[in-house]
């Protein structure tokens, strides 16, 4: 029961991980339309700013939990501006094949700079402990990931529901051309909702550093995870992202506890069974076609 019960700490934080990682893509895909596979590099390219600024400039995570981000949200700023938002009348093929493309670009890009070689961030010195839960040691890390990942979700929430921005972005979600026809530069919102997203990305890539370790390929490990969570918690919603994350990270953690070998069919076929009772996700807004 003791060890169930640690489990269930662990999968919980690893839950709440996904969720900070993956809200942006949600907002991004709800939003804007563009399933964004170059959203796992912006995971990583926050946690190797994280490794450069603790281990071989400042040396203070926090600084680093604030400017890896903002890197981040600048270079995503870019590839709205520059690469995204010419394809936008394109269709969603264009859109997926360049992100894609980008997201191998900026894994050689990564390689190229940082190196092949398995990095890590050291955890703050304020939260290096352990606290007993169930009986277990449970490193305070882990235990702060999930207030963590609790208050962004909260904060995103509200911001979503009880803001006007929020109401201009449930509105964008369900139909973009009448929020144009209101003189609301529907242009900004975008570039605002990618470079959020960006931002998000980044700050999970700086917060998971110590626990995931920073190693090549990454990415595409961490994009498969949050293209699962985005299915099952269904588009465009905080709430169906968040329930999803902690469904993900609680059978992710059990599985790999109890069935090693098979911890990703464990993930895929819950999902399976999810989108069989509920297509449209468990949260999931239906979108108006044009």
């Amino acid at each position: 029961m003791e060890i169930i019960g640690a489990q269930l700490v662990n999968g919980l934080s690893y839950g709440l991980l996904l969720f900070i990682i993956t809200c942006g893509l949600s907002l991004i895909f709800g939003i804007l339309g563009v399933l964004n596979l170059s959203h796992g590099s912006f995971y990583m390219v926050g946690a190797y700013f994280a490794y450069s600024l603790t281990a071989t400039h400042t040396q203070s995570f926090w600084l680093a939990l604030i400017v890896a981000p903002i890197i981040v949200g600048f270079l995503a700023l870019v590839v709205e501006l520059l690469l995204l938002r010419p394809t936008y009348n394109l269709g969603h093929l264009s859109q997926v094949l360049l992100t894609f493309g980008l997201a191998y670009i900026i894994h050689d890009l990564s390689r190229m700079f940082w190196g092949s070689n398995v990095l890590s961030v050291s955890v703050p010195a304020a939260f290096a402990g352990s606290v007993s839960v169930f009986g277990q040691a449970i490193p305070t890390y882990r235990l702060v990931i999930i207030a963590a990942g609790l208050l962004i979700a909260t904060v995103l929430w509200l911001a979503q529901e009880k803001t006007k921005w929020g109401a201009i972005i449930r509105a964008g979600l369900s139909d973009k051309e009448m929020i144009s026809a209101l003189g609301i530069n529907i242009k900004v919102v975008f570039t605002a909702v990618f470079v959020l997203g960006g931002l998000l990305a980044g700050l999970g890539g700086v917060v998971a550093s110590p626990i995931l370790g920073i190693y090549p390929d990454m990415e595409f490990e961490t994009l498969i995870l949050a293209l699962v969570v985005l299915v099952i918690g269904g588009l465009g919603s905080i709430s169906g992202t968040f329930v999803a994350s902690i469904l993900v990270g609680i059978a992710e953690t059990f599985g790999r506890y109890l069935f090693p070998e098979l911890s990703m069919f464990i993930i895929f076929a819950l999902m399976a069974m999810i989108l069989v009772v509920k297509p449209s996700g468990l949260l999931g807004k239906k979108v108006n076609e044009a």
